[in-house]
């Protein structure tokens, strides 16, 4: 059977060691955050996790959620409400939200810390809460008075969830194309009519009503084509009362859930809107705006998610690792005494450390990214300075799609690599290793695909809003305190050319292509305009993978500077700081080298990928290979 422990160490490591996160407590809003609070959340949560939400994880998968066609309900599975309501109980659902409406106020960076531990004991339950904060948010940011006052205390005490509806049968990424019609009623209300698919959480009964977030289109001759004509609405599952509670039901209802290949504890939906009631969110025809808060909080949630199922199947492939014994070391002599002495655990193998040193070094990296973009992401909404907002802000844009693609990508391949620990029986449902990477197969694909997130990180991130200048200034700064530290130079060296240098001459190289491009379109040769967007197209993902890498090995050096300043303090000090230590140095031994590989892939462009046409992807009954080919002999001396 499956387990898990909260890596509370590495969490403390982070938030107070590395971050140090307390000094958040000079922004007014966070006066109440030092130690001792974060460590409390951290021990109270994490009991929550272990004991109550991760026993529910292997059950909620086998027994799924349950639709019934006839009531249009959809049952959670044993266990889901009792857990939901402790939750709500413990005061998670209001963490970090604003004490106006009932929330504690607390920074978004111990937020994604509790978040972490409920995502890896069971992601599938997670998701529920996880949802209703994007839809607090929304309506927090763009929401009337009114509307803030009938939704956001029921949100934030967690009587209430929400869902985020975008996805229609005919559009995914191109939100464009949605045909959901909102047509406008003598209250100002509006009647909203159309399906949406894919929706997580979209029915079940952990709540006693859903704050559906719908984009649809105003049905008037003013509503702009395509996506400037996208507005946003609020469609609750039962009517607010206007006392706090619920009146009738409003015909949004479940057609079906998705059969999905894991997250079968979350309900997923297809959600039919006939004629059902609304209020517009913001302003007309500027739903993206509004949504986009929720979406980019999403995308932050699903890199944590990508970072939880790393963290969990780490620590049982970890576990096995030590416990099964098979095999002798490498290194013994194959005779007969070497052969009769007991197998030793699988950990002694060289390729067993591999799996899970990679696994290890990417997880560890990811946790400090993502709590760093957290707590900036706090900074930018809440310094009273302007500067400081403007900066945080401008880290926490251009690393998001980054967070999203690359953790996301890296837990396909741990849970992957994890099974692979346990060999055969890896592939059994009894060890719980094979839904750990049935679950995280999702993670690529919603909230953007990461071919998505590619596209808007070398787009728009980079050329059109120039972030990248802002990155590369912390990253040169932590090499400089890695050097005062005493940081292996090796390591920094590395980092330096490897990491800042493969950047910064990777976006020189579309930086150039794009300029060149615009040049020569203007000179009357618009081939050259159509050649740089396919260049762009063709090196988006390793661009992305590039600077996810050297990302990681950015928080690597950061850990190790603090690491070794600990250790000076105390050279005696747990073993703990030196494993940080080992584990820098294999990641820049075996994970960083990936950046020359993809630097150079960045340089070739698009010209091989769009060689080939697309009627010559298929295999066509040509009568190619009815006959042997064979080599034409070589005409004879004499013959010449």
């Amino acid at each position: 059977m499956p387990s898990y422990k909260a890596p509370l160490d590495d969490m403390r490591f982070v938030l107070n060691e590395v971050l140090n996160v307390s000094q958040l407590k000079e922004i007014r809003e966070f006066a109440a955050v030092d130690d001792a609070t974060v460590n409390q959340f951290l021990e109270e949560t994490a009991k929550l996790a272990e004991n109550v939400i991760f026993p529910l994880n292997a059950s909620g998968d086998r027994e799924g959620c349950v639709h019934s066609n006839n009531e249009k309900t959809v049952t959670t599975p044993k266990g889901f409400k009792e857990a939901y309501q402790q939750f709500c109980q413990a005061g998670l659902t209001g963490f970090a939200c604003d004490p106006v409406f009932g929330g504690l106020g607390m920074p978004q960076v111990l937020n994604m810390a509790l978040s972490e531990m409920i995502s890896s004991a069971n992601m599938a339950f997670a998701m529920y809460p996880g949802l209703s904060h994007g839809a607090y948010n929304a309506l927090h940011t763009y929401g009337t008075d009114e509307q803030k006052e009938t939704y956001l205390p029921k949100l934030v005490s967690g009587e209430w969830s929400g869902t985020m509806c975008l996805t229609e049968p005919q559009c995914g990424t191109d939100l464009g194309l949605v045909k959901t019609k909102a047509v406008k009623q003598p209250d100002g209300s509006y009647m909203l009519t159309g399906t949406k698919i894919f929706i997580s959480s979209g029915e079940h009964d952990l709540t006693s009503n859903i704050v559906h977030l719908v984009l649809a289109r105003i049905d008037d001759p003013s509503t702009p084509p395509g996506i400037k004509g996208i507005s946003l609405f609020i469609v609750p599952k039962f009517m607010p009362d206007g006392h706090g509670g619920v009146a009738e039901r409003n015909p949004a209802f479940c057609g079906r859930i998705e059969e999905k290949m894991g997250i079968h504890g979350n309900a997923t939906c297809e959600l039919n809107f006939d004629g059902a009631k609304g209020w517009l969110v913001g302003e007309p025809h500027k739903g993206m705006r509004a949504m986009f808060v929720m979406m980019n909080e999403a995308r932050h949630g699903v890199a944590l998610q990508g970072l939880a199922l790393s963290e969990v199947s780490y620590q049982n492939g970890l576990a096995y690792a030590l416990d099964r014994k098979q095999g002798q070391p490498i290194e013994a002599k194959m005779n007969d005494a070497a052969l009769s002495n007991p197998p030793v655990p699988i950990i002694m193998h060289p390729d067993v450390r591999r799996e899970l040193l990679t696994i290890k070094s990417q997880t560890e990296g990811a946790r400090l990214l993502l709590y760093w973009i957290s707590m900036q992401l706090d900074i930018s909404l809440k310094s009273p300075d302007e500067e400081t907002r403007k900066e945080a802000k401008r880290l926490v844009d251009v690393l998001t799609p980054v967070m999203k693609a690359h953790f996301t990508d890296n837990a396909v391949d741990n849970t992957n690599s994890a099974m692979q620990v346990f060999g055969g029986h890896g592939y059994i449902k009894e060890h719980g290793m094979e839904q750990f990477n049935r679950d995280a197969r999702i993670t690529r694909m919603y909230e953007g695909t990461n071919g998505v997130q590619a596209l808007d990180l070398i787009g728009r991130k980079i050329m059109k809003e120039n972030l990248l200048s802002t990155y590369l200034s912390a990253l040169w700064h932590d090499i400089m305190e890695g050097a005062k530290a005493g940081v292996s130079p090796i390591i920094l060296l590395r980092l330096a050319k490897s990491g800042w240098c493969r950047l910064w001459a990777a976006t020189f190289c579309l930086r150039t292509r794009a300029a060149l491009g615009v040049l020569l379109s203007k000179a009357g040769m618009p081939n050259y305009m159509r050649r740089t967007m396919i260049d762009a197209g063709a090196m988006a993902t390793d661009y992305l993978r590039l600077f996810g890498v050297i990302a990681l090995g950015h928080m690597w050096v950061r850990m190790a500077t603090v690491a070794k300043l600990r250790l000076k303090e105390n050279p005696d000090s747990h073993s703990f700081y030196e494993a940080k230590l080992a584990t820098a140095r294999f990641y820049f031994d075996h994970i960083m080298p990936q950046t020359r590989a993809l630097s150079r892939s960045i340089r070739r462009g698009g010209k091989s990928l769009m060689e080939l046409p697309p009627e010559s992807f298929g295999h066509a009954q040509t009568n190619v290979g009815l006959k042997s080919w064979t080599k034409p002999e070589r005409p004879s001396e004499a013959a010449k």
